[in-house]
């Protein structure tokens, strides 16, 4: 049962990141105008973003380089947290901050721990 809670939870905390993924590329400028104006980064930084949200969980989900998929997306998520979600005076950033801790939080887990058998990890380690 544990292999299979396991996928699972790969699999959900990788949705947030594919979906988000899609989302700033199908509003690439918007996200770009959003990141440059609002938050004074370079708007160039949305490629390496895309780039991270969708290789690092389809790495996750298969089950390949689980803990440096888990350890970069965890840092990604600490990091949005940081530059993005400071607002802390609106209650809707300070749950996203403390969503963004929580998703490291269970990627860092990742991290320590590996994947389980029904992963590319595991079977490499045979």
């Amino acid at each position: 049962m544990s292999n299979l809670v396991d996928l699972i939870s790969r699999i959900f905390l990788s949705l947030v990141f594919l979906v988000n993924g899609y989302s700033k590329i199908i509003n690439m400028e918007d996200v770009m105008f959003w990141m440059e104006f609002d938050h004074n980064l370079p708007g160039y930084f949305i490629y390496p973003a895309i780039v991270l949200e969708f290789a690092a969980p389809v790495l996750l989900i298969i089950g390949y380089q689980v803990r440096l998929a888990s350890i970069s997306l965890g840092l990604f998520c600490l990091a949005t947290a940081v530059i993005f979600l400071r607002d802390f005076s609106d209650p809707m950033t300070l749950t996203n901050f403390l969503k963004n801790v929580a998703l490291a939080g269970g990627f860092f887990i990742f991290a320590i721990n590996g994947a389980k058998e029904f992963s590319i990890d595991h079977r490499l380690s045979k």
